[in-house]
């Protein structure tokens, strides 16, 4: 009877929609990176950097190492530069443990010059995966995987 009763409360539990203290750790890292996204890199508000990211964390880039706030700042500032009206939007995110990995879908007009070249004025949109590593509710770690060929070809106008 007592084995029955357990059983029963485990399986109201999950329908019920309690999570282990894992998933809830997991949900809280998806809404984090999910808020850089929409919030600070989609609409540059840079106090998304401060409640966000680790004083130690280190982005990689292609073509560059980020560390800190400040490093991070240097570019959304930068990148919002080149390209004013840039969003992402989330397609996919996938959690575990202290990794996500979302793939994006990024779209802006180059208004600025952007990698020594000047503005073209032109729209562009690329798919990007970053994997981010979380520790106690912050940033400590990004790895960017932008298709830098695609942007490349819609800067120079092929499509």
């Amino acid at each position: 009877m007592k084995l029955q009763l357990i059983c029963c409360a485990i399986l109201a539990a999950s329908l019920s929609g309690c999570a282990a203290p894992g998933d809830r750790v997991e949900r809280a890292n998806i809404k984090l990176i999910h808020k850089q996204h929409s919030e600070l890199w989609s609409k540059g508000d840079l106090n998304v950097i401060h409640e966000s990211y680790a004083n130690d964390f280190v982005g990689h880039f292609p073509g560059e190492t980020v560390h800190g706030p400040a490093g991070i700042r240097r570019s959304v500032e930068a990148h919002r530069s080149s390209f004013p009206d840039w969003t992402e939007t989330v397609e996919d995110t996938i959690a575990d443990g202290d990794r996500v990995v979302t793939k994006f879908r990024s779209r802006g007009t180059n208004l600025g010059e952007f990698s020594g070249k000047p503005a073209t004025g032109r729209k562009v949109e690329i798919t990007e995966v970053c994997i981010f590593r979380i520790v106690a509710g912050k940033i400590v770690e990004q790895w960017v995987y932008p298709d830098l060929v695609s942007l490349q070809r819609q800067l120079r106008g092929e499509q």
